[in-house]
C-alpha cells in the first residue's frame, strides 16, 4: 500500500472522527473508504459521459 498524507480542515477532521468513533473503526479507515467510494462514483460518471 502507498501511504498518503492528507491535510483536513479541523471541522472536516472532527466530522469524520465522529463517524469513525460511531462505527468503531479508525479515522484512517473511514477516510480510505470514503475516498474509495468517491473514486468509484467518479469513474462511473466518467464512463457515462465519455
Amino acid at each position: 500500500m502507498t501511504q498518503v498524507t492528507l491535510f483536513l480542515e479541523p471541522s472536516v477532521a472532527l466530522f469524520y472522527t465522529h463517524i469513525a468513533q460511531s462505527a468503531g473503526v479508525s479515522l484512517e479507515q473511514v477516510l480510505s473508504d470514503a475516498l474509495f467510494k468517491l473514486a468509484g462514483e467518479l469513474s462511473l460518471e466518467a464512463l457515462q459521459t465519455g
